[in-house]
């Protein structure tokens, strides 16, 4: 039982316990009374403590001590939905929050997660997984969902406060050779072997690709207006939608050794409807990333390129021609659809003519790698010259 001794002040009360400790109570405006969440030493000590509490409601500055008694999967599970995220990124949220998330914040309330608590959960993550890149993206997540937490004044402040632990520093990808690229074309068959060009002289993305139609393809320049983008769920969905970014709807300039194969795709494997699908499996099907995904595996073994070589390695190729050719870094970002709000105000634009100039260069340069391979080829000694010089 209280041992009620405190006597009444201008602003909340104090009141000692028979244990001897001391604790504070105080009403906010609208009425409801609030308890200091622990006790007090000294009499003193509570005074401070409703003093403080005092001026935070004078300034403004005060906070519901149980606003934060939320359930962090339930408040990251609703901010995923509120967000009217892209389905790709939605998806890559949802099983950051499932997989990395939610197994140790999930039995914690908002106002529980503390910075102590955000810096184990990471070194355990790092320790258990070594996925420094997934690590990355899941700590940004959790950053800024308390962040909004923090605005909708839930927390008082963001407990994600490791420095640089939300940069990612993935390895560098590798670059195959355009002998490598023609090989690969041949592997993966000519209905596909479009798609290998696209990808690494567009350079266009898998999902860009699967959503590009008969209209999209222009003969004069030879070109392919990338508009629309058909990313694959993991539940096998097609998300039929926008582009990655506005950057992504742009005119892509071919180089003039594609010309071939573009005719012939069009000639013989794309949708014969009027606005058909440029890329369809042999029964009609639209393109599926599960089955190119084993023709990909198998053509990838054939050439002899490393396992971890994947399809979107061919748009480092694609950069690294460019490059070779003369590009800007603007250019390159034209070609790629990229953007970022930094590069928008520092790069001018890149005009098609630019365009056709790069794609010229990149027309030039694998022209030329495929004659000094050609060239090899027919000054290599036969057998029959290597039996005479016996």
């Amino acid at each position: 039982m209280g041992n009620n001794q405190g006597k009444r002040r201008r602003f909340g009360a104090v009141r000692q316990y028979r244990s001897g400790r001391w604790t504070a109570s105080y009403r906010t405006p609208d009425g409801e009374e609030h308890r200091s969440p622990d006790t007090f030493a000294t009499k003193t000590d509570a005074e401070i403590w409703l003093s403080q509490i005092e001026a935070d409601l004078t300034r403004g500055n005060w906070q519901d001590p149980n606003a934060g008694a939320v359930n962090f999967t339930l408040y990251a599970s609703q901010w995923i939905g509120e967000r009217g995220l892209s389905p790709t990124t939605e998806e890559l949220y949802r099983r950051l929050l499932r997989l990395h998330l939610a197994p140790t914040f999930g039995v914690w309330d908002l106002d529980e997660i503390t910075p102590p608590r955000v810096r184990t959960w990471r070194t355990e993550r790092l320790a258990a997984t070594g996925a420094q890149t997934t690590v990355a993206k899941a700590y940004r997540l959790l950053k800024a969902i308390l962040e909004t937490a923090t605005e909708d004044e839930l927390i008082r402040r963001n407990p994600c406060r490791i420095r640089g632990a939300g940069r990612e520093r993935a390895k560098e990808r590798p670059t195959a050779t355009v002998a490598q690229v023609d090989a690969l074309a041949d592997a993966v068959g000519p209905r596909w072997r479009l798609m290998v060009y696209l990808g690494a002289y567009g350079p266009a993305r898998p999902e860009e690709q699967a959503e590009a139609r008969r209209p999209d393809v222009s003969l004069e320049p030879l070109g392919l207006w990338v508009r629309r983008a058909a990313p694959e769920l993991c539940t096998g969905r097609r998300a039929v939608g926008e582009t990655k970014s506005d950057a992504g709807k742009r005119f892509i300039v071919l180089p003039e050794f594609m010309r071939k194969d573009v005719v012939r795709h069009l000639n013989w494997f794309a949708e014969k409807d009027s606005n058909g699908l440029l890329f369809v499996g042999e029964k009609g099907a639209p393109f599926r990333r599960s089955t190119f995904g084993r023709r990909w595996r198998k053509a990838r073994a054939a050439v002899g390129l490393p396992d971890d070589f994947r399809f979107y390695d061919l748009r480092h190729t694609g950069h690294t021609l460019s490059t070779r050719s003369g590009a800007t870094l603007k250019d390159t970002m034209v070609r790629a659809g990229q953007s970022s709000e930094r590069a928008a105000m520092i790069y001018q634009h890149s005009e098609t003519e630019r365009q056709l100039e790069v794609a010229d260069g990149i027309d030039a340069r694998v022209r030329a790698e495929r004659e000094k391979a050609a060239a090899a080829e027919r000054d290599a000694p036969s057998g029959a010259d290597l039996v005479q010089d016996a």
